[in-house]
């Protein structure tokens, strides 16, 4: 038997698409890959890792709201890399987002490219929501830059 799921959007979402931004099935949500863009789709901190890292989780933080929840109820994370150079400087944003231990599962994976041109980052997520929704289980709902 398969259950049903149901999309969960942050706002607008083009028609044209053929994916979800995120996937709700029971108390977990799937977060699509995701690059830094902002609401127009222009790539933001173009050329620095960190900041497209930190706008990732910007996004993420949107969604999860959305679904009434919180970064901090996200248990795993998949990074898709185009290069190491200055990759340490995302284990800082990762401890801004994340506030401390335990720290989500994570996988990260260098690869040849990425569909969005200029993106140096993507990153996928999964998170565990309370049944109810109605409020974060833990954390902050937002996540700002310094």
């Amino acid at each position: 038997m398969t259950k049903a799921f149901a999309a969960v959007t942050a706002g607008a979402w083009p028609d044209r698409y053929t994916f979800s931004p995120a996937v709700r099935i029971g108390d977990l949500l799937f977060i699509a890959g995701t690059t830094a863009t902002d609401d127009r789709g222009e790539l933001v901190g173009r050329g620095d890792i960190v900041e497209q890292t930190r706008q990732i989780y910007r996004k993420f933080a949107a969604l999860l709201a959305a679904a009434g929840a919180s970064l901090r109820d996200i248990v795993e994370t998949t990074e898709y890399v185009t290069t190491t150079a200055n990759y340490k400087g995302t284990a800082d944003v990762r401890r801004e987002v994340f506030g401390g231990p335990p720290y989500p599962a994570a996988t990260g994976v260098i690869v040849a490219g990425l569909l969005r041109e200029g993106a140096l980052i993507e990153i996928s997520a999964v998170a565990v929501l309370r049944a109810d929704s109605a409020a974060p289980a833990r954390g902050p709902d937002r996540f700002e830059a310094p």
